[in-house]
């Protein structure tokens, strides 16, 4: 009997993913609805508080690997921001700037409404300031989308991502340090923690493409090398307690602007990124239990409404000066909407660092299971009313 349930718990995870892109396949062939939304039902439905044929979620092998698919993807959007293009229209970053810091606020104020004490109402503004760029890079991807709305997405949850972490890991210092009540020793630590993690990615994005540029042919090689590359920078991150979501970004960021391309073939890391996308997004939901999706709910659609409201006036309000229309900023701003994978995977470092979140994730597990089932849906719908997919015959 022992053996068996030795046997039934070694295969739960396998059987878990394998079943995950079966219902993504058929799902998206049958909807038109972006995979990574059934890959999320699922991972929930079989979690250990649901149906319980995945064991609990804590560290260990799968958040490694739920880290290395999110820095493969982190890697690719940092591979796609075009810094000259920031500085040659800077109300880009200023929106982005606008749009987070006001979604901080507002998420802030109502977390207070509810009678959230202050610093948990903190957290869960700094955690709200995010867009999941596994979310929209998919998404982005799926659809072969291209256009203003799709570039100005991207590269605006690249920056509100960086501001999250940042604002994130003053609050774990916070905690740490707080028998020093010393705010000024956290936020330094925060900051000495993120600049190594910055360096740690950009000496890999220095290092990898002058590596390739000696091997010669480097767009075949590109893929696989820089495979390799992110799995390393996360495991480095992993021994130093850096930040692997922001060194695999910044990794992708530097390899960009020393000119090394990829094949077009292999957006998303080919098969290996497709494999490890349904793993990440499984995951990410396998984490959440119903008890707390029902405790928390009342919060999290507030929340999830004065976000979304938050986003589209922050981003709507510098559509002409930033040389677009109306319309495509208040879509820009619809869809910064998701956010799951960055929340979940923010939260389990801290874990794995010592610092706990119990009380807050009642708050947190209606607002990421919200969004990771709805988030994927509303971007995909922003892009084909921007008419920037090229699927739309399909949907």
């Amino acid at each position: 009997m022992q053996s068996i349930l030795s046997i039934a718990s070694d295969l739960s995870w396998p059987f878990a993913i394998a079943l995950a892109w079966v219902a993504g396949e058929f799902g998206h062939r049958w909807t038109g609805l972006p995979r990574i939304s059934f890959y999320g039902a699922v991972g929930f439905l079989l979690a250990q508080t649901q149906v319980g044929v995945l064991p609990h979620v804590g560290n260990g092998p799968m958040l490694v690997l739920a880290d290395v698919a999110f820095g493969l993807i982190l890697f690719e959007l940092g591979y796609r921001i075009n810094l000259r293009w920031l500085s040659n229209n800077p109300w880009i970053a200023v929106a982005g700037l606008v749009e987070a810091i006001g979604t901080f606020a507002v998420v802030y104020c109502i977390a207070i409404e509810f009678a959230v004490v202050p610093g948990t109402a903190l957290l869960l503004a700094a955690l709200s300031m995010s867009t999941s760029p596994a979310t929209v890079m998919r998404v982005i991807n799926e659809e072969r989308s291209s256009g203003q709305v799709s570039e100005r997405v991207m590269h605006m949850s690249a920056l509100n991502c960086v501001l999250a972490v940042f604002i994130f890991n003053v609050i774990v210092a916070y905690r740490t340090f707080h028998s020093s009540g010393d705010l000024l020793d956290a936020g330094m630590s925060s900051f000495t923690m993120l600049l190594a993690s910055a360096g740690a990615g950009a000496v890999f994005g220095v290092v990898v493409p002058a590596m390739l540029r000696r091997l010669g042919n480097m767009a075949q090689d590109a893929t696989v090398a820089f495979a390799l590359a992110v799995i390393l920078l996360v495991a480095i991150t992993y021994t130093t307690r850096l930040s692997p979501l922001l060194a695999t970004l910044v990794f992708g960021l530097v390899a960009r602007h020393r000119r090394v391309a990829f094949s077009q073939a292999q957006r998303n890391f080919g098969a290996l990124g497709e494999l490890l996308t349904v793993l990440l997004f499984v995951f990410v939901a396998a984490t959440l239990a119903w008890p707390q999706v029902v405790a928390g709910a009342g919060l999290a659609l507030a929340m999830i409404a004065g976000r979304f409201v938050t986003k589209i006036i922050g981003v709507g309000a510098f559509s002409h000066v930033s040389g677009i229309s109306w319309r495509k900023g208040v879509l820009t701003g619809v869809a910064l909407t998701p956010v799951s994978v960055s929340v979940v995977l923010l939260l389990e470092h801290a874990r794995h660092r010592g610092v706990s979140f119990a009380d807050e994730l009642s708050a947190l597990a209606a607002f990421i299971l919200i969004l990771e089932l709805l988030g994927p849906v509303i971007i995909q719908r922003a892009l084909i009313w921007a008419k920037e997919t090229h699927n739309e015959q399909e949907h």
